[in-house]
């Protein structure tokens, strides 16, 4: 799989939460046409609620990626196990590693030999959140979820690390790679040329052209994301009674955390998308324990997710992975919604 067959299924995935959205809203003009203005409104008033948040957040990724920091994480999986673990828990948590770069970047480590613990770490914790996220999620759903999310996503980047340490020596974690042509290709590909770090990227074009291609790239696929979203949340509350899900994945259901994660996880789309559903939902009477159970397992047991790894790990890495992913989402749900 080349990097542009991989570019492609990204925004295939992009253009399919674009199209169903932009079917529900369709579908709200037809079965509402009264509606559509006040559904416009609402989108509208959503953007500009949450943009003095969001921005500063795609700053911060387009210059992480223009400085080059993002290209120097190898040297984080390097050490002793417990170091490694905590620290690439804690980068996987807060950068956003392009999503070109996340396969490569394992299936290279992994088959330079660098141990698996760190690495599953990493896988983790990175698909949660980023500054981007972080921002959007407390712009649309409050700073303690947007921290709760953020301090979930190192949490289980440092469980599943610690947990993957104990079979460091049984032999599928040592070679945990298959052996077949598109796990070769990956951990030869990379997102781009490795280069030094300089934080003051306004000083070369070339610098300057990556923080502009990022900033507009990061912020078209929030767009493309937010503004469907809203208009389906707006559908939402339109539909249903406030409480109206209470009975289902509120508060004092055992189930409903449970739910979420083998129910509603594995049909996530996009994390961006998420987050005006995921308040919609709230208002509607879902748990906010269930809530962030569903925000954390959507981006790492999805079936986007799942499909991006089986092809490269081995059966029983990748059955560790998806066991991992579960356990870490239920206990985050449970410890957010005992906290909040």
């Amino acid at each position: 799989m080349t990097d542009q067959t991989i570019t492609r299924r990204q925004s295939g995935k992009v253009y399919l939460v674009w199209g169903v959205c932009l079917l529900l809203l369709a579908s709200i003009g037809l079965a509402w046409p009264e509606h559509i203005a006040d559904a416009s409104k609402f989108v509208l008033r959503g953007l500009v609620v949450v943009a003095p948040i969001v921005i500063p957040g795609i700053l911060l990724a387009a210059w992480i990626i223009a400085s080059g920091a993002d290209t120097h994480i190898a040297g984080v999986f390097e050490g002793r196990t417990l170091r490694t673990v905590m620290a690439a828990s804690l980068i996987g948590a807060i950068t956003p590693v392009c999503g070109v770069t996340v396969l490569p970047l394992m299936a290279g480590l992994l088959a330079a030999g660098v141990p698996l613990a760190p690495i599953m770490a990493f896988w983790l914790s990175s698909p949660i959140t980023d500054p981007a996220m972080l921002a959007t999620t407390a712009a649309t759903l409050g700073l303690s979820f947007a921290i709760g999310k953020t301090l979930a996503a190192f949490g289980l980047g440092v469980f599943g690390g610690a947990v993957t340490s104990l079979f460091a020596k049984s032999p599928w974690a040592l070679n945990a790679l298959r052996d077949n042509g598109l796990s070769r290709r990956l951990s030869a590909a990379r997102c781009g040329t490795d280069q030094t770090f300089d934080p003051w990227v306004w000083k070369t074009e070339a610098r300057r052209r990556s923080f502009a291609t990022q900033f507009w790239a990061t912020a078209r696929l929030i767009l493309i994301c937010l503004i469907p979203a809203f208009a389906a949340e707006y559908a939402l509350n339109s539909a249903l009674t406030p409480g109206v899900l209470a009975a289902y994945v509120g508060e004092g259901q055992w189930w409903a955390i449970p739910a979420v994660v083998f129910v509603g996880a594995p049909a996530y789309i996009d994390g961006y998308a998420a987050l005006p559903l995921t308040r919609g939902l709230i208002d509607n009477g879902m748990s906010e324990g269930a809530a962030m159970a569903f925000l954390i397992s959507g981006g790492v047991v999805s079936i986007w997710g799942a499909m991006a790894i089986a092809p490269v790990l081995k059966l029983k890495p990748f059955l560790l992975y998806l066991s991992l992913a579960i356990l870490g989402s239920l206990a985050a749900g449970y410890v957010f919604g005992w906290a909040v």
